[in-house]
């Protein structure tokens, strides 16, 4: 099992296959802490071969600078799939998963992180940012 894209974006959908993602970002800037960004997508594309048959459970973690969960472990999503067999043609299929996050809690600036997690081992970690912006006079 491959991970081949991985974005925090603005809204992603999986359109017949095809993953779309529309504003792809890694840092949210506020004028003051805490915040609340509005709306969020995680979008990922799983390669899948004909070893990666049979139930899998995928997970996305939002880490704070501490190394503790923005969001608690059991309001984050879990989502079960399965890997049936690649037809006789394919040498592999690809999945598309999005994962939408409304009010998404800013309690501080800081470095922060997206873990993706597939069977509970980290299979990639996107970096993301909350910054203090500051008004120009």
């Amino acid at each position: 099992m491959e991970l081949i894209s991985a974005s925090l974006c603005d809204f992603a959908s999986d359109y017949q296959g095809k993953l779309c993602v529309l504003g792809a970002f890694d840092t949210i800037g506020a004028k003051q802490y805490p915040a609340v960004h509005p709306q969020c997508s995680v979008a990922l594309r799983l390669l899948l071969r004909e070893e990666d048959r049979g139930s899998h459970k995928l997970q996305v973690f939002f880490i704070n600078p501490d190394g503790r969960y923005l969001i608690p472990a059991e309001q984050s999503p879990n989502i079960n799939f399965d890997v049936p067999a690649l037809p006789p043609e394919a040498f592999f299929i690809s999945r598309n998963f999005v994962l939408h996050f409304q009010g998404l809690p800013l309690p501080q600036a800081g470095q922060y992180e997206i873990r993706v997690l597939i069977n509970g081992k980290t299979i990639s970690t996107l970096p993301l940012q909350f910054v203090l912006v500051r008004e120009v006079s």
